[in-house]
């Protein structure tokens, strides 16, 4: 059984030096206000500098940043769009970039994703910004099923770059949560995502904090992360 935030919070501060210690080292989502605002370009952007770090080195990544820019019109949804396969398999071979032909590919269906979201929502901003904290793990799953390598912890950690309010399934908070039994099975399956996220939700409304910073505080009290 899961514990009582508190209990948690106090751990975390043990662990990291005390409260004031801890709470610098805690994020601030933006408002919802501000995630409706975002430009598809720079979802697009988010969601392919993530396709290209997991299971590659992100520092080079972030080197090389400014070219993926230049190669992709920086993100405009209706010019990468219009890119031509061929277009494509070039910058697969482009060592400004990293040459990775499947990754390249799915900037074009991440692109597709977006517009046809934001044909119904005005933006992909105003669709994300829709989620409440009760269905975090819905946009997920949504991202998984319709975008092009978005699914296990791909999505959640481009929406937490951009500033979404959403918690991480880091090793040290997957591993907290089936210890207190939050959930069994496979951490990515509908229902134990359901669990997860209904306790998550139980949390918040307990300490009145973000998703964001409910997730950094367990990950921060759990596992190997020790306290210097």
């Amino acid at each position: 059984m899961a514990e009582a935030f508190s209990t948690i919070y106090q751990r975390a501060c043990e662990r990291k030096g005390g409260s004031e210690a801890l709470e610098a080292m805690l994020s601030t989502p933006l408002p919802d206000e501000a995630v409706a605002n975002i430009p598809n370009d720079r979802f697009l952007a988010a969601m392919t500098k993530q396709v290209f770090q997991s299971g590659f080195v992100w520092r080079v990544i972030e080197q090389k940043w400014p070219n993926f820019e230049a190669a992709f019109f920086n993100f405009d949804i209706e010019k990468v769009l219009l890119m031509p396969d061929e277009m494509l398999e070039q910058k697969a071979s482009d060592k400004r970039i990293v040459r990775n032909y499947k990754k390249v590919m799915t900037v074009r269906e991440n692109a597709l994703m977006i517009k046809d979201v934001a044909m119904k929502y005005g933006s992909f901003g105003a669709f994300v910004a829709q989620f409440e904290a009760e269905r975090v793990t819905e946009l997920w799953q949504y991202l998984k099923r319709h975008g092009a390598r978005l699914g296990g912890n791909s999505g959640p950690y481009m929406l937490r770059a951009l500033g979404v309010d959403t918690f991480l399934l880091t090793a040290d908070v997957e591993d907290y949560l089936r210890k207190h039994d939050v959930f069994d099975g496979g951490v990515s399956s509908k229902r134990s995502l359901a669990a997860i996220n209904a306790q998550f939700v139980s949390w918040q409304q307990e300490s009145g904090r973000s998703l964001t910073q409910i997730g950094q505080i367990i990950s921060y009290s759990w596992g190997a992360n020790r306290r210097r």
